[in-house]
């Protein structure tokens, strides 16, 4: 089950946050050593509803959050962020049911597109992504939080 995060879960956000930068430093555009000292109207702040929303998957077993992953609004766009499955969970297709919860999200507010950021070398996620729908746009960036390694751009028609 695949739902949304509600501000006052700030402090299971920041638990499920802080494993995944923990857990794939390479996937992400921030790093665990910059989150962990975040404050809690920090945290409460990544769930403000006018431009974003954050979705947990929940586990089977009743216990921690399966991933997370978020919608953000910039620049007209929605981008699909801080995606993540816990190792134990990949596979099961959880990352398919958040992927799907983010795009009915930005649909349902009539945006005809989703965007993500993905490293390349992140060859798992880059199939998933592809088993959703999402194609290469042809753009590339460093990886913020690491400039070794770059992510490219896809996007899925909604």
């Amino acid at each position: 089950m695949v739902r949304e995060v509600d501000a006052d879960e700030w402090q299971v956000l920041r638990d499920v946050r802080l494993a995944a930068l923990s857990e794939a430093p390479y996937a992400f555009g921030s790093t665990h050593a910059r989150e962990a000292p975040f404050a809690e109207e920090q945290w409460r702040g990544r769930l403000s509803p006018e431009r974003s929303v954050t979705f947990f998957a929940e586990a089977a077993d009743g216990m921690a959050p399966a991933g997370l992953a978020g919608v953000y609004i910039a620049d007209g766009a929605a981008d699909l962020v801080s995606m993540w499955v816990r190792p134990a969970a990949r596979g099961l297709g959880v990352g398919q049911a958040l992927v799907g919860a983010a795009a009915s999200w930005a649909k349902a507010r009539e945006y005809d597109t989703l965007y993500l950021w993905v490293t390349e070398t992140n060859t798992v996620a880059r199939r998933l992504y592809e088993r959703c729908g999402f194609t290469a746009t042809g753009e590339r960036q460093e990886l913020p939080s690491d400039p070794s390694l770059w992510e490219i751009r896809m996007r899925l028609p909604l």
